[in-house]
């Protein structure tokens, strides 16, 4: 077995290390990001695993924090010496125990690994602390790889840091922000780190493959958990007597029953999403989503709430208006003030043409009506969960702050994306066993398969369609 390339991730305190290697191996859970300097005190080794093996072995260290004093304690030691033996002898003096004992650590790592990353705060200034730091890196003969963190922040210094680099020698740079990866950013990452070791080129060519594999796997997994959402929501289906359905405590209470539902549907999905892409559920400071904040108490057949969400359809309708539960009137003209009342109660939505006309007649002749989840409703739950996915797939497993990214009025390209969507999921709407769980011996039945499969191919024209060109 191939031996896994060691990656020692080094840089000044706090300029993202821990940030960078939870994004790498989508590992939230991995040491400790906080704002206070010096936070890693120990190194740490974490396993980039492809095909259930470690492929890279990266050591999280502690942040260099006194580089020139100890660049100047160095370069006291013997002159004769090469540079990587008077790092040898300094980790062999007392210094390394004693007042540069996290630096020591630093170098100690470096001195056993295949290559490092020097991750570097883009938004700090140039000082001499970090020119210093460099020279006690470049000092270990080991491949460094910089990686400049945080460059999508409009106080990033990036040119004047790729100057200071290349006088060291160091012109190979990676763009790499933790908090919002770069789409291929990781690919990138992997693919400048084999002109730098190109003995392992065969090897990370092959890590480089496996993450878009895993990429690809993923969209999938996410377009069918979006598809299993919609096709569940177009089957559900509820029933009950017109005496039950005159009374308006109990039909409220069906409503109710229905909407309660599809939210749990919906945030079952949300979860899963959510885990797909290495999240936690509820993890409020690691992965604090605002479409996930929002919709742990959102109520999606509220007017208002959906109003203050920012989602809208067509020309300044908030789709929140339209939004809710639609009962089976039968026959157009037949209980028509039942309709009515229940027009009154639910906002006026329409109905929906819920099956086929033989067994409208039938319940028509029992007496019974159907509550069905309506097209807008379904309309609204796509577009929130491929915002979810728009999100999560530039949610780097650093990010600590909320991402203001609620969804918008779609264009009228996303409206027709949207629409397709819920149009490929009708054939449920005359299924209603196919809602997931709908009894105690639910099973999936390779009509129903078929239907999520057709659906979930139509989930990447609409998520591409809501970026927009």
């Amino acid at each position: 077995m191939t031996a896994p390339i060691r990656i020692a991730v080094v840089g000044h305190a706090n300029a993202g290390k821990t940030s960078l290697l939870r994004t790498l191996t989508r590992r939230v859970d991995f040491g400790e990001v906080s704002e206070r300097p010096g936070t890693t005190r120990h190194v740490e080794a974490v396993d980039l695993r492809v095909d259930g093996a470690a492929a890279v072995r990266f050591l999280d260290t502690p942040g260099l924090e006194d580089g020139v004093a100890l660049r100047e304690h160095i370069d006291g030691l013997d002159k004769a010496a090469t540079p990587p033996e008077r790092i040898r002898l300094f980790l062999q003096g007392p210094e390394a125990h004693g007042v540069f004992e996290q630096e020591a650590k630093v170098l100690r790592a470096l001195l056993e690994v295949d290559a490092a990353f020097l991750v570097i705060d883009a938004r700090e200034p140039v000082l001499p602390k970090f020119r210093a730091e460099i020279e006690l890196l470049n000092a270990c003969a080991r491949p460094v790889l910089p990686v400049l963190n945080f460059v999508r922040d409009a106080a990033s210094r990036e040119a004047a840091w790729k100057e200071l680099l290349s006088a060291y020698g160091l012109h190979v740079v990676v763009r790499f922000d933790a908090a919002a990866p770069f789409v291929g950013a990781e690919r990138e990452l992997y693919r400048d780190l084999a002109t730098l070791l190109r003995d392992r080129r065969a090897q990370l060519d092959r890590v480089a493959e496996s993450l878009e594999a895993e990429a690809a796997q993923r969209r999938q997994a996410a377009s069918t958990r979006i598809a299993e959402l919609l096709v569940d929501a177009a089957s559900m289906r509820r029933t009950a007597s017109a005496d039950a359905f005159a009374d308006p405590p109990t039909r409220q209470r069906l409503i109710a029953g229905l909407q309660k539902a599809v939210f749990d549907k919906a945030q079952r999905c949300a979860d899963d999403l959510l885990a797909l892409h290495g999240f936690r559920e509820g993890d409020a400071d690691e992965a604090a989503l605002p479409l996930l904040e929002g919709r742990w108490a959102m109520d999606f057949f509220h007017p208002e709430a959906l109003k203050d969400a920012g989602i809208l359809l067509g020309k300044g309708v908030a789709v929140g208006a339209a939004v809710g539960v639609v009962a089976d009137l039968a026959l157009a003209g037949l209980s028509l003030g039942a309709g009515a009342a229940l027009g009154g109660a639910i906002g006026g939505a329409v109905s929906q043409g819920l099956g086929p006309l033989g067994r409208k007649l039938v319940n028509k002749l029992r007496d019974v009506h159907e509550l069905t989840v309506e097209d807008r409703v379904l309309f609204v739950l796509a577009a929130w969960q491929l915002e979810l996915l728009r999100a999560l797939a530039s949610r780097g497993h650093a990010a600590v702050d909320r991402i203001a990214n609620a969804p918008g009025e779609p264009a009228a390209a996303a409206r027709r994306a949207l629409a397709e969507l819920v149009h490929a999921a009708q054939p449920a709407r005359s299924h209603p066993a196919w809602e997931a769980g709908s009894g105690l011996r639910w099973r999936e039945t390779p009509q129903r398969q078929a239907l999520v499969a057709a659906v979930a191919r139509q989930v990447p024209a609409a998520l591409a369609a809501l970026a927009g060109p």
